[in-house]
């Protein structure tokens, strides 16, 4: 793990201090949240084929058999 250091105005510090305490957890625990929040991209990409393909896989009787055939539907040739 890296150590990452910084300044931060005493308002901001006394805000994330509070934030912490009343959460019970550590500071640096929501600083990491923080940062997660902040910079991974946490979309859905809706032309994958698992949003595509996966909701049309029937079998008879209107059964599911999507989990039987799942490498198929995902990997398959364009």
């Amino acid at each position: 793990m890296t150590v990452v250091q910084t300044r931060l105005p005493e308002l901001e510090y006394d805000l994330l201090r509070k934030r912490a305490r009343s959460e019970h957890r550590p500071i640096q625990e929501i600083v990491r949240e923080a940062i997660r929040a902040h910079v991974l991209n946490d979309t859905v990409d809706s032309s994958e084929p698992i949003f595509r393909e996966l909701a049309h896989q029937k079998g008879p009787r209107g059964k599911d058999r999507t989990a039987e055939h799942v490498d198929e539907l995902l990997y398959q040739a364009p």
